[in-house]
């Protein structure tokens, strides 16, 4: 990549843009120069298809002199703004700088409307109309790519509008996984379990903890095994929040469900990442995203209240 960020391209692409408009104004000054020999019937002899002939209707003054505007126009542009490879223009001006103003401003606009939400804690704003608005079009901008506009997720994205947490669904717990992300890992356990038999008893065990059909005798020769995972889902099997740990005897599922995948989870293991928001977004916007994803999952009282 060092070759595409070498000086050179700076002085390739400054000698390219200058000699294309100087040679553009050259060959306006040589075609308004050039002298058509033409006929006394004002034909330059030209004929086409026969009867076709060309008339000398040579290009009106004015229109030249907007070409020739154009020209001097584009060298008073390049000595004002960048456009001559990595010359930045007399007015120091870029896109980058233009965006952070922008931004800066819009933030400005922004915190007077975020500032009418401070001080409410997270039942308050699920229960303000006007500030679920603007977090459903934060979490439209954020957090949709992943979780779906419904907030229902899909395969490896857990769905918001249930009551089951991985990490905790209390506001506190919303937050910082919003803050913080999250790295979620199954480490391939097949090694600590057995053999595939023994892996595939396990899976009939799990299958039985969520109510699922499972061959009986098979899911009690795999009891035993459960001790491998009870150190991160527990002994019961009802998952723990602190470590991301799912709950597997209810009825949820967020990478698949059946035998052939809690084998394939067990020999394989998995891993799951929700990123950081915290650098993304202002306290307030995570506060209103707060409220936003809790209230998809609980009835907030009234405004207020």
């Amino acid at each position: 990549m060092s070759d595409f960020t070498s000086g050179a391209w700076s002085w390739f692409i400054i000698i390219a843009t200058l000699v294309s408009i100087a040679a553009c104004l050259v060959l306006l000054f040589v075609v308004a120069a050039k002298k058509v020999q033409v006929r006394s019937d004002n034909t330059t002899g030209h004929v086409w298809d026969e009867d076709l002939v060309e008339l000398n209707h040579p290009m009106p003054m004015w229109w030249m002199g907007l070409f020739v505007i154009t020209v001097i126009f584009s060298f008073a542009y390049l000595y004002f703004y960048p456009g001559l490879g990595s010359v930045q223009g007399s007015f120091d001006w870029s896109s980058k700088e233009q965006h952070k103003q922008e931004m800066q401003e819009g933030g400005k606009a922004m915190a007077l409307v975020y500032a009418q939400y401070q001080g409410k804690n997270t039942e308050q704003l699920a229960a303000d109309p006007q500030a679920m608005a603007i977090a459903n079009r934060l979490f439209l901008n954020n957090c949709a790519q992943c979780h779906g506009s419904d907030a229902r997720g899909s395969k490896g994205f857990p769905n918001l509008t249930d009551n089951d947490w991985l990490w905790g669904g209390t506001p506190d717990k919303i937050q910082e996984t919003i803050v913080k992300g999250r790295n979620g890992v199954m480490p391939p356990m097949a090694a600590a379990v057995g053999n595939s038999d023994d892996v595939r008893n396990l899976a009939e065990y799990v299958l039985s903890l969520s109510g699922y059909p499972s061959d009986s005798i098979r899911a009690g020769l795999g009891k035993s095994k459960f001790s491998a995972c009870a150190a991160c889902h527990g002994v019961t099997g009802k998952g723990n929040v602190a470590l991301g740990a799912p709950n597997l005897s209810d009825d949820v599922w967020l990478h698949g469900w059946g035998k052939e995948f809690i084998v394939n989870m067990i020999n394989n293991g998995r891993t799951g990442m929700m990123p950081a928001q915290k650098d993304r977004l202002t306290d307030e916007q995570i506060g209103l995203l707060t409220a936003y994803v809790w209230g998809m999952s609980n009835k907030p009282t009234s405004a207020g209240k």
